[in-house]
């Protein structure tokens, strides 16, 4: 097959597509929806816009124990809301390939916050995979779903904003792998779990994590680079780009299966090395198991614990540390360039439903009046919506997570509070799990408005649909 120039969300729906999956289903967010998007240009894939992220790796756990092949794909806040599917999808293992992508966002471009998605494959007892490269997301996506099978179970694929969105150039192989036809074995031990059937698979995970430790020694995933034994740097995705550009002498152990680390190679490469370094985006994840394992190693001390890497940051902290000269001014970037605030689009008609609200609220002086007094407390939520928190608009009063604003307004009435909070919310962040929070606001009889902010799409990602 010719080479393409592929992003990292393009190469991950190409390599799912060659390594012959029956199903792909998503729940849109940045920086992981054009995952699906590429997936459903092949015509033989059946693709799908879940409701929400644990509905996609229900739907995607389901067809695997059928024995195809499926992929479930969400930005690290959804994989929150499918943590109780994905510890289930864990614990019971998989027939057909299963691979779970969870996209981060070190910097916190477009999320409420800046989790590692790694722990989650600690948590879960799984197997992650870090591309960090087009040609590396496409590699690990084919061998993931073959890695699934091996192991009997669900692999977590985790790639980063930089990865998901950057092109470069993707070779695939020649050969890709046709789709399978679904049969179901009936095997309640397996995948009914109930407390007794639970107990014995729990072990069965414990087993599985053992063998994959040792796989790990020799996976190919994980490559060691020889350089100056000075400086020594275990690194994953796309850190490792960065760090080998600012430490162009040093070795490398470059980690592709982060999880569970081969522990035998970390401690061949450590003894080789005067002064070993971690550089990693978001936790100390490696950092913390070297340092269990009685390794000496510099990382979080020295490298941020927060934000987006870049060579240049890398740079600045290597300097500070004395590691390698002073920046020359070629090396740093631009500061100081105009900055677009995110804003609602023009036309858009959630204005107008602000600007009322604000108008009534504690925030607005309209012209030639006295401000008015407080009225209105708005509870918002996650989506375009949100955006009415900017001035001039400055409406929104709370904003959590998905669905959160209609139950943080009953929280608000049930405490006390006298005037009657206004929960502000999208219909796809409505149908995602606002639902399950006007049930309960029902339920309990809990004085408050619901505003729902119908554009009959999903806005935000790029108009997807929604139920």
């Amino acid at each position: 097959m010719e080479r393409q120039l592929l992003s990292g969300n393009e190469a991950i729906a190409l390599g799912a597509a060659h390594a012959g999956i029956n199903v792909a289903a998503a729940y849109p967010g940045t920086p992981s929806t054009e995952i699906l998007e590429a997936i459903a240009r092949f015509p033989s894939i059946y693709t799908e816009w879940s409701s929400n992220e644990a509905v996609a790796i229900e739907v995607a756990l389901g067809a695997s124990y059928t024995g195809v092949r499926a992929m479930a794909s969400m930005k690290h806040v959804g994989l929150n809301v499918a943590a109780d599917a994905f510890m289930a999808a864990a614990t019971t293992g998989v027939r057909g390939g299963l691979v779970i992508i969870s996209a981060d966002d070190p910097g916190i471009h477009s999320s409420q916050n800046e989790q590692d998605s790694r722990n989650y494959a600690r948590l879960g007892k799984v197997p992650c995979l870090e591309p960090s490269d087009s040609q590396e997301a496409y590699e690990f996506t084919r061998l993931a779903f073959k890695l699934s099978e091996d192991f009997d179970t669900p692999v977590l694929l985790r790639p980063t904003t930089r990865v998901c969105h950057s092109k470069s150039v993707v070779t695939p192989v020649e050969i890709a792998e046709t789709a399978r036809i679904a049969q179901f074995k009936h095997e309640p031990s397996k995948l009914v779990m109930l407390p007794g059937a639970a107990r014995g698979r729990w072990p069965k995970l414990i087993e599985r994590l053992e063998k994959l430790t040792v796989y790990a020694e020799t996976a190919v995933f994980n490559i060691t680079i020889a350089g100056s034994a000075d400086i020594g740097i275990i690194t994953s995705g796309i850190s490792f780009h960065y760090a080998r550009e600012v430490f162009p002498d040093a070795s490398f152990l470059k980690l592709g299966l982060s999880y569970p680390l081969p522990e035998k190679m970390v401690r061949d490469f450590a003894a080789s090395i005067k002064q070993l370094l971690v550089i990693e985006e978001n936790d100390g994840f490696l950092e913390f198991q070297l340092k269990a394992m009685g390794i000496i190693v510099t990382g979080k001390e020295l490298f941020p614990r927060t934000g987006e890497f870049s060579p240049d940051v890398i740079r600045a902290a290597a300097v500070r540390a004395g590691l390698i000269d002073q920046i020359s001014e070629a090396s740093v970037s631009i500061e100081g360039l105009a900055k677009r605030p995110p804003l609602l689009c023009p036309g858009c008609p959630h204005s107008g439903i602000y600007f009322t609200l604000s108008s009534l609220g504690h925030r607005s002086t309209l012209p030639g009046k006295q401000p008015r007094p407080p009225k209105l407390t708005i509870c918002g939520d996650i989506g375009c919506y949100t955006l009415g928190a900017f001035p001039p608009l400055s409406a929104i009063d709370t904003c959590g997570c998905m669905g959160a604003g209609i139950s943080q307004a009953v929280g608000m009435v049930k405490a006390g509070l006298n005037e009657k909070p206004l929960a502000v919310i999208g219909d796809s962040t409505f149908m995602h799990s606002g639902i399950n929070g006007l049930l309960n606001a029902v339920y309990n009889e809990a004085n408050i408005c619901v505003l729902i902010l119908d554009n009959s799409t999903t806005a935000m990602t790029g108009h997807q649909g929604h139920p």
